[in-house]
């Protein structure tokens, strides 16, 4: 049957329309390979072995399933940890031993070590020029009852604040003479900010929050200073430990060795050894003064926590879970096209039968199955898929079953009005003349005939079964977990936006996927359209 398909005129001239469709063309091939390569995932991208030598003896564990009491002899029937034996001197004593893992040797469950991840085990410690923040409380005449970190804006020590009075070190704008006088007085005032210069010439900010009035008048009033010069460069020195691992060097100072000569001799003691206590666990940022102006310091380390960002190892990066994500995205394609290829296949299959019944028939059965149509169609999907879901727990097969109970009502609607239209056609009279049944007349007369639309939505009810699949794993409706899926993928991006290559990645595959798809719809339209030069450029 099909060498007669592909041998039909007609057939060979809609294929040589498609290929004319340059874009439709490629991106169908990209379709195929990608699924392909899908299909081999387990022989690309597993952290099980293609094949073991051990002992003489040849292994697959790819294909079946071995114990681990094979290669450790300690009667356990569970599978083995193969990265481990491998590992093991009862593996490794023997020359002649050795495994053969796939190019990506990372599964889509397995949860990758963090000591395993290389990166530098450096720490930067990271000094920025910290801007001056001080709070101050004024009387009426200006004198200073009490003063948070203000000291350093007037050059005075810690304890000699207060009773100063503030207009002898500042030059206050008289708008500013007038917002404290409304606050003393009681008044409802506005949030108001000022721009003055100190006695070294220094710009400030000084501030003013909202006021509300109170049952009396306020004793003090609160000004908050803001130092608003160039902060200057932020300074960056790398350590690292030696070969007796017990002391820190300097490995690369470059622009930076005038700023650590001039910290102070216990400041510099103190940050090597918050350095040094960095290599091992989190520190917290320290305040210091370096010729009179205040800095931070940070201490950096690429600690190893999920998610983790992309590295030599693992390309696209590490998922929430400590799992390789190009592994997670390639196991998640096979997933999502078998899964939209069999919703499409299972739903239009239904959807031909139901428009072939109503189609051929017409009258009371097809306006009795059209009513029962509207009525099923009224049903909210996603109501049900959660019932169905809690009922008997997420499954691929019922995922399945629940989308295709609804996916097959729209193409039903395009097989009816082709056999509504084709019915009356003379070679159908022709037949029911000659006594051919009814079965033969719907599928071998009809329905070649008929499969116009069938064809042609066909790339598009995948992309949308695609899309749809991975809305439902974002929702959390999808596939059970811990099986791969892009919508999944998502979800984790949702949870830690920070990690980039959890939206990117993802959603890139998810894009290419179906816009090709959307291009080869785009083509075989253009092929079955008898319009000659309607195409997509």
């Amino acid at each position: 049957m099909l060498e007669k398909i592909f041998k039909n005129p007609l057939t060979l001239k809609r294929l040589q329309r498609f290929k004319e469709v340059r874009i439709a063309y490629f991106a169908l091939w990209i379709l195929v390979v990608l699924y392909l390569l899908s299909l081999c995932s387990e022989l690309l991208c597993n952290n099980v072995p293609i094949y073991i030598r051990f002992n003489g003896n040849s292994f697959f564990p790819v294909f079946e399933f071995y114990s681990e009491d094979i290669f450790n002899k300690n009667g356990k029937q569970t599978r083995p940890d193969y990265k481990k034996i491998n590992n093991s001197s009862l593996f490794t004593d023997n020359p002649d031993n050795f495994m053969l893992f796939p190019p990506i040797p990372f599964g889509p469950f397995e949860s990758i070590e963090p000591g395993s991840i290389e990166v530098s085990n450096n720490v930067c410690l990271e000094i920025a020029p910290l801007p001056l923040i001080g709070n101050v409380n004024i009387k009426k005449d200006y004198s200073i009852a009490g003063s948070t970190s203000f000291h350093p804006f007037i050059g005075k020590g810690k304890n000699k604040v207060k009773g100063l009075v503030l207009t002898d070190y500042f030059d206050l704008p008289e708008e500013l003479r007038g917002a404290v006088i409304k606050r003393f007085d009681n008044i409802k005032s506005p949030c108001v900010i000022f721009k003055t210069n100190n006695q070294s010439g220094k710009k400030i900010e000084i501030s003013l929050s909202n006021f509300s009035p109170r049952k009396k008048n306020p004793k003090t009033v609160r000004l908050t200073f803001r130092e608003k010069e160039e902060l200057g460069a932020t300074y960056r020195l790398i350590f690292k430990k030696n070969h007796e691992s017990a002391v820190i060097k300097i490995t690369s100072l470059n622009q930076v060795s005038g700023i650590w000569d001039k910290i102070l001799d216990k400041e510099r003691e103190s940050l090597l050894s918050f350095v040094e206590k960095r290599f091992s666990k989190p520190v917290d940022s320290y305040k210091l003064i370096i010729n009179g102006k205040h800095y931070i310091a940070n201490f950096i380390k690429n600690d190893v926590r999920f998610p983790f960002h992309p590295v030599p190892q693992h390309l696209l990066g590490i998922d929430g879970a400590g799992r390789d994500v190009l592994a997670r995205i390639l196991y998640g394609l096979r997933t999502s096209l078998t899964f939209g290829l069999l919703l499409v296949v299972c739903s239009m299959a239904l959807g031909i039968f139901t428009g072939a019944i109503q189609g051929y028939y017409g009258g009371f059965v097809d306006i009795g199955c059209q009513r029962l149509i509207e009525i099923w169609s009224a049903l909210p999907f996603l109501y049900i898929m959660i019932l169905m879901g809690s009922v008997y727990g997420r499954s691929f097969s019922l995922l399945l079953v629940c989308y295709g109970l609804f996916n097959w009502i729209g193409i039903s609607y395009y097989i009816r009005a082709e056999f509504l239209r084709l019915r009356q056609q003379p070679f159908v009279e022709a037949a029911k003349c000659l006594g051919v049944s009814s079965g033969k007349i719907i599928f071998k007369h009809i329905l070649p005939n008929a499969t116009a639309p069938v064809i042609t939505f066909f790339p598009f009810s995948l992309v949308g079964a695609i899309g749809s699949l991975a809305a439902l794993d974002y929702l959390g409706f999808g596939l059970p977990p811990p099986t791969p899926s892009w919508g999944e993928l998502l979800f984790q991006a949702q949870q830690y936006r920070w990690a980039w290559w959890l939206i990117l990645y993802p959603s890139l595959a998810l894009f290419i996927v179906m816009m090709c798809g959307v291009f080869v719809g785009e083509g075989i339209r253009n092929a079955f359209d008898p319009r000659r030069y309607t195409k997509l450029e």
